[in-house]
């Protein structure tokens, strides 16, 4: 029951997104020098698994938080997913990034926002009224699960685009694991 649930709720915000938003999150990824990706909580590890894609699939990514994260620099990509838009250390970075000069890309549940207002581009997974109570899926998981799966398809386009070969993605995974 609760299955079906999930992905009845997951397939009604994916359809209500943007189709090109792949295509448009392909061109920026291509135009940036470098590509960093900030989130907090879950929306972070949603952003750790885009990351390693991104890496699997050629880019130069690096994850905001982490010890080893350089500096932004104008020229960079950053790539912010916060649902709300609004979480207080995510103002910051994109702050930060934008005084640099370099691109905001938010990912959110949310058309308006204090980071949507500072970023280049938004992609609004959904429509802010899908997302309301779900039984089963509390405190941002539709968010979350829809947000990995918009991601994960994005490599997917990026993959196909570019005919990028499994062996290839192969040697660049992590193979000190």
């Amino acid at each position: 029951m609760h299955q079906q649930l999930i992905l009845d709720k997951i397939t009604g915000i994916l359809e209500a997104t943007e189709e090109s938003y792949d295509e448009k999150l392909t061109a920026m990824l291509d135009a940036a020098s470098r590509i960093f990706i900030a989130g907090a909580g879950r929306s972070k590890l949603v952003g750790n698994f885009f990351a390693m894609r991104l890496v699997h699939g050629g880019y130069n990514v690096n994850v905001v938080g982490e010890i080893v994260t350089p500096s932004i620099q104008a020229g960079d990509l950053l790539i912010v997913i916060s649902g709300s838009g609004e979480t207080e250390q995510l103002v910051a970075f994109t702050k930060s990034a934008k005084r640099i000069g370099a691109k905001i890309m938010l990912i959110s549940a949310q058309s308006k926002s204090t980071i949507g207002d500072m970023a280049d581009g938004l992609f609004q997974i959904g429509k802010s009224e899908l997302y309301g109570k779900v039984v089963g899926m509390p405190m941002g998981t539709v968010f979350e699960l829809s947000t990995l799966l918009f991601l994960e398809s994005t490599i997917s386009h990026i993959i196909h685009e570019k005919g990028i070969p499994e062996e290839i993605m192969r040697s660049r995974h992590a193979n000190l694991e």
